[in-house]
């Protein structure tokens, strides 16, 4: 035990130093944390969940609540603005992604046990060692480390995706426990610990709207676990449970949306525009026909009503045909005059999203989507630094910017060393029977969540950064000796 104390004080000094340096370095901010900053500023001087518009604070529920009250405590309590509290929440957010890497590590334990007879060595001294290569694999991972320096909500995600799987992994452990028998009774689930493990849902939705998909992953799983026993009563239990508690702390932000904007709105919304904006549904739809790449969003949907868009600038799959290309350049002329897009452009736009997918429906449903899953998963993750991701051609490029070149090829074959260490973990794990529904609690969640992502308008790899401590929890079985299968 004194050995893995002494492990655990020296991996957690090297990740906080890891984390500082990405503080210091790299600090970066994005679109969004302009909207935390306005939210929570607001929120301080008018005691208004409000955006800015025409110098007016205006109540708007395009952001959940909880990263806006994390910028605004941190501002009351250094007495600074939520600007220049941005280094706080920094350095607050390093000790949260440390206490994640601490969460991962119990987590991967937890399963290296449930790998072993109780009676056996490797029951302890197994555990012992999967807890420290996870607790290292954490610490040291830079996909999740960088965004301790940025003021957005995916250190807080990943936080509360790690505590949450790890509650519904020791549910799913009492669960097998209470059925030592084909025969055996109803199972006898502790009620605070169900609440609490959808209580911790809820408090992540308040950060990441998209968070209970991660209840709804373990729903199924629980379901299938206790249908195929035939224990109905059991599984209505502990969903209404569940969902009790991940409703309870989205109460209040339900209440303050039905007061102030007389809607019913326990999440955000799906097109998150301000009132009175356009939502450009038709130039999402056409967007969905052909952007998969991450650098297309900088040239084309984040320019939306901000910046003019150039033709030259979209790539040729986005046109079936020379008058295809003609009707979006005309579209996008007109746009660019007044660098607002306007119901007739964005019906141009959607008319030529239905004949495209009329033409080409395995495109649209199936081969976008795919394009898309492998992007957000299979990328080198640079974003935050000042690296332009650029590689071919590979002699030109290394004598133009060497070092830009040798960073982006380094990140992306550590990016698919990870995924390819936590499938392979996935799938030692797979071969023990009492581990078959943690394994596919988590790679059920890896396959609902990227489905999700596919569908949103701008493919973004930050939103896979939450499966990333499930990814290290898996990885870190390949770091125990092999036991005998159960």
């Amino acid at each position: 035990m004194k050995r893995i104390f002494w492990h655990s004080i020296l991996a957690l000094l090297a990740g906080g130093a890891f984390r500082v340096f990405f503080v210091l370095k790299f600090p970066g901010t994005s679109g969004d944390t302009i909207i935390y900053d306005q939210l929570a500023a607001n929120w301080l001087k008018h005691f208004q969940y409000a955006m800015d518009v025409a110098g007016q604070p205006l109540s708007v529920d395009i952001r959940m609540p909880g990263y806006p009250a994390f910028l605004a405590v941190l501002s009351f309590l250094t007495r600074q603005s939520v600007e220049n509290a941005h280094r706080a929440a920094m350095i607050a957010q390093i000790f949260v992604d440390l206490a994640t890497c601490l969460i991962v590590a119990v987590l991967a334990a937890f399963l290296a046990r449930g790998a072993a007879p109780v009676d056996s060595p490797l029951a302890s001294r197994g555990a012992h060692r999967v807890f420290c290569a996870a607790l290292w694999l954490a610490v040291l991972c830079p996909f999740t480390a960088n965004y301790v320096a940025v003021p957005l909500t995916e250190t807080w995600a990943v936080f509360f995706t790690a505590i949450a799987t790890l509650a519904f992994v020791r549910l799913l452990n009492d669960l097998s426990a209470s059925f030592p028998s084909a025969n055996a009774p109803h199972p006898d689930l502790s009620g605070w610990k169900i609440f609490a493990a959808g209580s911790i849902i809820g408090l992540g939705t308040l950060f990441r709207p998209e968070t209970p998909l991660l209840l709804a992953t373990a729903l199924l799983v629980f379901a299938f676990l206790l249908l195929r026993r035939r224990q109905v009563r059991p599984l209505v239990r502990l969903s209404a449970l569940l969902l009790l508690g991940a409703a309870a702390p989205l109460i209040p932000w339900t209440l303050r949306n039905a007061i102030t904007l007389h809607e019913f709105q326990p999440l955000t919304p799906k097109d998150a525009n301000l009132p009175g904006e356009l939502v450009p549904n038709g130039f999402m739809a056409w967007e969905r026909t052909w952007l998969y790449r991450m650098r297309d969003n900088y040239l084309v949907p984040w320019k939306l009503n901000d910046e003019q868009i150039q033709i030259d600038d979209i790539p040729a799959s986005a046109f079936d045909t020379p008058d295809e290309r003609a009707r979006i350049a005309a579209a996008l002329d007109a746009y660019n005059q007044e660098l607002t897009l306007t119901p007739e452009q964005d019906a141009v736009f959607g008319q030529i999203a239905r004949e495209r997918t009329a033409r080409h429906p395995l495109r649209s449903y199936l081969w976008i989507p795919l394009r898309r899953a492998l992007g957000i998963w299979f990328t080198p993750r640079i974003e935050l630094l000042p690296v332009s991701g650029h590689v071919f051609p590979l002699a030109y490029m290394h004598e133009e910017d060497p070092v830009d070149q040798r960073v982006t090829i380094l990140w992306f074959f550590l990016n698919i060393l990870y995924v390819a260490l936590g499938l392979c973990g996935a799938w030692r794990l797979s071969r023990f029977a009492a581990l078959r529904a943690p394994v596919a609690l988590m790679v059920l969640y890896f396959v609902l969540r990227t489905a999700f992502l596919t569908t949103l308008e701008t493919p973004e790899p930050r939103y896979v950064l939450v499966c990333f401590p499930l990814l290290i929890a898996l990885a870190a079985q390949l770091f125990t000796p092999r036991p005998a299968r159960s």
